[in-house]
């Protein structure tokens, strides 16, 4: 079987790559029957040279490839036809604006494996850049408080070569004694919290983070049962929650009084509680300064996120009583950062972290019949038609929805 790493054509540029040339070795070294091309490419974070020196072939011919690997959505016209592609499809949500893209897929008979659909059979996905959106979100944080409050000045994370050198950064700053609140059980809040912990802020308690003063930084992670409550006041678990959102209510304002930087590293199902809302927001009470919003859910949960930021103009302000869009230097607004692809400023960590799972949870699969099911849960098209499992996009490549 002839596997490729196929070049990013997306734009903005994305430099991140799914395997690095050092992954790549030992993918070829594990499956001996494995044959990879890599496709020449001038803006990947490794360079052609160093997937030939890695033993590598480089190629402009992706036609001869069985199975095609990239990061982003790969445009219509770059598509080759009978091919198996893994890329983020950005179509399992039914987002308009790649309806065009999976009409062009089951057209060009190709078989679709989305990078967000590789999961186990409970459902967990295997594969991912959440990590990196919690470590770069955090750091991106950190960045905007300096610059609102002109009192240090953090260089752009995209300008720095990996996690080791934004944490070397972001120990130089001296940070006020403020309450900093991180939300999230999953790869996001916990690549989030590997930089407070770095930067040895102190971790509390939820009671602690509520009733007492400190004469330093400190942080406190909470789980959806901690800022939301049953409308019967029953205590249950998270799978309750989950399957129930509609019987809970939010809890979080008991947290923003206390909040001044607010990262956001949940998850948020349709039909939970917003965690604040615009009203929540011009509250007296609300203390609220800075969001990071990792998880960027636009005009949402967090009622300050009116659009996603972009790299290159990361930051904006929110009004809370005019709700709207001001610069982030006026004064009364909250300080939003809310980049919805962080990973890309830091596509080398990223990129080696990506490869490493997907040589531990995919390429297996290829090599011992799926016996596990991971190819299969996965599959999104199939002979020129939706697989069963994702039969419910019908409608939105039909354009019903």
């Amino acid at each position: 079987m002839k596997f490729g790493i196929i070049k990013e054509r997306k734009n903005p540029p994305d430099r991140r790559v799914v395997f690095s040339p050092e992954k790549l070795q030992e993918f070829k070294n594990q499956f001996r029957k494995a044959e990879v091309l890599v496709e020449s490419s001038e803006i990947r974070v490794f360079s052609d040279d160093q997937y030939k020196d890695a033993g590598l072939e480089i190629t402009k011919d992706m036609s001869d490839c069985d199975v095609l690997f990239g990061v982003k959505e790969v445009p219509i016209e770059a598509l080759i036809k009978n091919k198996k592609y893994f890329f983020f499809s950005h179509t399992i949500k039914k987002q308009p604006y790649n309806r065009k893209l999976l009409n062009a897929v089951l057209d060009k008979n190709i078989e679709l494996y989305d990078h967000e659909t590789i999961i186990q059979e409970n459902g967990a996905r295997l594969i991912g850049f959440g990590r990196y959106a919690g470590i770069v979100g955090a750091y991106n944080g950190f960045r905007s408080i300096g610059l609102k409050n002109e009192s240090f000045n953090l260089p752009k994370a995209e300008t720095l070569d990996s996690q080791q050198e934004l944490i070397e950064e972001l120990n130089k700053i001296d940070l006020p004694n403020f309450k900093i609140l991180l939300t999230g059980n999953g790869k996001v809040a916990y690549g989030a919290k590997e930089m407070l912990d770095a930067m040895s802020i102190k971790k509390v308690s939820v009671e602690d983070y509520l009733s007492k003063n400190f004469n330093e930084p400190v942080y406190c992670l909470i789980d959806v049962l901690d800022y939301n409550k049953r409308n019967d006041g029953k205590i249950v678990d998270n799978i309750d929650f989950y399957n129930n959102p509609e019987m809970y209510t939010s809890d979080f304002m008991r947290f923003a009084k206390v909040t001044t930087f607010f990262i956001a590293g949940h998850f948020y199902g349709n039909g939970a509680p917003y965690l604040f809302t615009r009203d929540n927001a011009k509250s007296l009470d609300f203390n609220i300064k800075f969001v990071a919003d990792i998880s960027c859910d636009v005009d949402g949960p967090v009622a300050s996120t009116l659009r996603a930021s972009t790299i290159a103009d990361p930051i904006y302000g929110y009004n809370p009583q005019t709700e709207s869009e001001v610069s982030y230097k006026d004064k009364d607004v909250i300080v939003v950062m809310a980049v919805d692809n962080l990973p890309c400023e830091l596509p080398k960590d990223a990129s080696e972290g990506f490869g490493e799972m997907f040589l531990e949870n995919v390429i297996p699969a290829f090599f011992n019949n799926d016996k596990d099911g991971v190819l299969e849960r996965a599959k999104m098209t199939e002979n020129g038609k939706l697989t069963k499992r994702f039969s419910y996009l019908q409608d939105y490549i039909e354009g019903k929805e």
